[in-house]
């Protein structure tokens, strides 16, 4: 299978670019992990590319993984490995950040608080065989389509797209704490310019939606990456409280589902207009 899917409008095309890094359930069979399943699958952005289908109807670009986040994780920096996970060093410096610390780097170490991935270290090999053939082709693909858009209308708006637990656990920053119905960040207004993220969020609130800015994310890898509001290049991140649209032990859709997906075509609408108004 290939590590992405890469979906376009049949209309007229808009300077909007909606990723989901982490929605993808396809387990290569090289993973190697030792917990259960049921258990990795805590970490998947479930159905959030479904949610976000909208985009294309409005005329911009989809781009989802395939492969789980638990494989490697596009949304953190290349270097962000747990050097404790690997059977030999790595060979060049690297820089395992506050993620990595709760294990949840670049290469997942923790499925769930006390519950580790693997029963083995990961040869340095097998681990840059990843970044190869999943994390780099993924980034490859983001960046070209960001770079067409921007060419092309001399702006972009990148949504990164992702669903969130709907009470943080110890493997965050907000253990315990019962979470918004969405939360947009933008990482302290340097990846998107304040007025976009606002917008994005008071699409939402008009439906009655509990919105934060930056609260309880500030954003990650890929916003940071890509978004250069200066340059015309505005990226945000949209996580989605899971209770809204599924049933977060099964995995399965709720009721809302439909409701929920409607609501994010608005925005995304909005947004539609926002850009070609």
């Amino acid at each position: 299978m290939e590590p992405y899917q890469l979906l376009y409008p049949q209309d007229a095309l808009i300077p909007l670019v909606v990723d989901s890094p982490h929605s993808g359930e396809w387990y290569p069979d090289d993973f190697g992990f030792a917990c259960r399943k049921d258990q990795l699958a805590q970490s998947c952005d479930t159905l959030v590319h479904d949610l976000f289908m909208g985009t294309i109807v409005m005329g911009g670009t989809l781009l989802y993984a395939n492969f789980p986040r638990c494989y490697i994780d596009t949304n953190r920096a290349v270097d962000d490995i747990d050097p404790e996970m690997l059977a030999e060093p790595w060979p060049t410096p690297l820089k395992p950040g506050q993620k990595s610390g709760f294990g949840m780097g670049l290469i997942r170490k923790m499925a769930l608080p006390d519950v580790p991935v693997y029963g083995r270290k990961l040869s340095v090999a097998e681990v840059k065989r990843r970044i190869d053939y999943y994390y780099m082709p993924y980034h490859e693909a983001l960046k070209a389509e960001l770079d067409q858009c921007h060419q092309e209308a001399g702006v972009v708006l990148h949504i990164n797209a992702h669903s969130m637990k709907s009470v943080g656990n110890e493997m965050g920053t907000d253990p315990g704490q019962k979470r918004p119905d969405f939360c947009i960040s933008d990482y302290r207004g340097t990846t998107s310019a304040s007025s976009l993220t606002e917008f994005a969020a008071d699409q939402l609130r008009r439906f009655g939606y509990d919105v934060r800015i930056n609260d309880p994310y500030l954003g990650a890898e890929i916003i940071r990456r890509y978004g250069r509001p200066a340059d015309g290049r505005h990226s945000i991140q949209i996580e989605i409280n899971r209770a809204l649209y599924m049933n977060e032990e099964y995995r399965t859709p709720i009721g809302r589902y439909t409701e929920v997906k409607q609501h994010i075509t608005y925005m995304l609408m909005g947004i539609r207009d926002l850009l070609t108004g």
